[in-house]
Order: C-alpha cells, then sequence, then structure tokens
C-alpha cells in the first residue's frame, strides 16, 4: 500500500474515532441544555420549549449571591494555594536544606489520604478552633467572627489546604527544570533569595501557575463536600450546594435542576476554554522539562 494513502487513511480513521468521542461527550451538555428550556409538564410529555424552568431557578435560589459566594471561596482558595505552592515549590528545589526530601515527601504522601477519611476530623478542628478568643490590641476578639462553620473564611483554608499538595509537587517539578546556573548568577550579582524568586522564577513560572491556577479553579467550584459541611445556612451557600438542597423535601424537578446544572457548570467551562492552551503549555513544558 502506498505510504501516503496509508497515512491518510489512519488520519481519516482517527478523524472518525475523534468525531465519535466529540458526540459522545458533548451529548449530555446538549441534553442539559434541551431539558432546561422545558417545564416541568413539558419534560413528561417529551415536547415543547419554554422558560418556565429559568423563571423558577431564580425564584427559588439566590443564584447572584450563591454565585458570588462561589466566586470568593475559589478565588480565595486559589491564592492561598498559589502562594504556598510557588513559595514551596521554589524552596524544594532550588533551596535545598537537611531533612527537604522527607518533607517534601510528607507533602506528597497528603496527595494519597481520601478526602473523606479526613474531613470529619477537619470539621472538629474548625469547630474548636472558632471558639478560641485573642486579644487585638487589649481587646478581647472572638474568632468565629471570621471563622468557623458557615464562615467562607473556613471553606477557603480547607480548599487551600487540599490543593497544597498537588500544587506543590507540580511547582517543584517545575522549578527543577529552571537551570540551577540563573540562580548561582544570580547571587553572584548580589541578588537575594527573595529577590531571585519575585524576578526570576516567578516570570518563568508562569505556565506552570496558570496549569495550577485553572485546575484548582476547576476543582473548587466544582466541589459540594467540603461546600455541604461548613457552608450550610442560604447566606453562605455556594452555587453547587445551592442546587444540592434545592429539591429538599420536594418533587424533584428534572428540568430545573438541568437550568441550575447549567449555570453552576458554565464559569468552570469558560475558564477552561479560556485558558486550554496555557494549561496544556503548562503541563507539557513541565513533562519536558
Amino acid at each position: 500500500m502506498d505510504p501516503r494513502l496509508r497515512r491518510r487513511a489512519s488520519r481519516l480513521v482517527m478523524f472518525l474515532i475523534l468525531c465519535v468521542v466529540v458526540v459522545i461527550m458533548l451529548f449530555p451538555f446538549v441534553l442539559m441544555i434541551v431539558t432546561s428550556l422545558r417545564s416541568k409538564d413539558q419534560y413528561i410529555a417529551g415536547s415543547g420549549f419554554s422558560l418556565d424552568s429559568w423563571q423558577q431557578l431564580f425564584v427559588q435560589m439566590p443564584v447572584f449571591q450563591q454565585l458570588l459566594n462561589s466566586s470568593l471561596v475559589t478565588a480565595g482558595g486559589v491564592a492561598l494555594i498559589l502562594v504556598v505552592s510557588t513559595t514551596g515549590g521554589y524552596a524544594f528545589s532550588k533551596l535545598t536544606f537537611k531533612g527537604s526530601g522527607l518533607v517534601f515527601l510528607a507533602i506528597l504522601s497528603g496527595m494519597m489520604v481520601p478526602v473523606q477519611s479526613i474531613i470529619i476530623p477537619v470539621y472538629v478542628d474548625i469547630v474548636n478552633v472558632a471558639k478560641a478568643h485573642v486579644d487585638v490590641l487589649g481587646l478581647d476578639f472572638a474568632v468565629n467572627q471570621v471563622f468557623g462553620i458557615n464562615k467562607l473564611l473556613s471553606a477557603i483554608v480547607v480548599y487551600a489546604a487540599l490543593g497544597a499538595p498537588f500544587a506543590t509537587y507540580l511547582m517543584t517539578t517545575y522549578y527543577r527544570g529552571i537551570p540551577t546556573e540563573l540562580v548561582e548568577a544570580s547571587v553572584m550579582d548580589g541578588a537575594s533569595y527573595w529577590q531571585i524568586f519575585r524576578r526570576v522564577m516567578l516570570p518563568l513560572a508562569i505556565p506552570a501557575i496558570t496549569t495550577v491556577a485553572v485546575l484548582q479553579v476547576i476543582q473548587i467550584w466544582d466541589d459540594l463536600l467540603v461546600g455541604l459541611l461548613f457552608l450550610q445556612t442560604p447566606a453562605v451557600r455556594t452555587i453547587t450546594v445551592g442546587l444540592a438542597v434545592l429539591q429538599n423535601g420536594r418533587v424533584v424537578s428534572i428540568p430545573l435542576l438541568m437550568a441550575g446544572s447549567l449555570v453552576s457548570a458554565l464559569p468552570a467551562i469558560i475558564v477552561y476554554l479560556i485558558f486550554q492552551r496555557n494549561l496544556i503549555q503548562g503541563l507539557t513544558m513541565g513533562v519536558n522539562k
């Protein structure tokens, strides 16, 4: 067989396979859109379209408040993760110290612990911490005013703690691919390690930082377990928690849930679509280095 025909045939087969995969992946999303554009009666009948489910969604749920809560929790958690992972990865990769390997191994072990096995102890710890009082400028300050159950800060801290091990591992791997000679040359020029981190390492690590940020945004935004435990009151619920309790004690309206699911999923999808090239670049550059 002609090599050119063989290549064309293989490309055609690959194209057909990809088309099948695209259809399989997009079918649930299209089904959600179609279902959300029907009322409950139309869904049962299997015909007709209306915006009744969307109208009910904004009546039964404080959608904008829950989207704001999700945005605040996601932004806070990602910010803490980036601070910890960028500085920690820099230390483990370029500022080796005695016992750094064991510390790094301990951090990696955090990736292997199921969230479900530690979430209850974390819940108890946050409740106990929230009962504490601290002295602020001679004034007694109750921690539970800003931290504890039904406080956004508690969810932010938990998400940061859960996401930091993987992010630190990824940043450490990426930093190790940056030539150590750059650090040594900067030290010879009189730069401090903080200046090297800020002016040399961070600019070079933008692809990895983008990768960590996008992955953590998707993870935190779509999470339900932590939000369901730590953000229970309507005023602080995230959009995923709001959807989980939307039909509590009522007859489930599938079109209504599909409309809410679309509202919840779209921000994460948009973030991925915007930064997908940066995400792939960060992952592949980390592997190549």
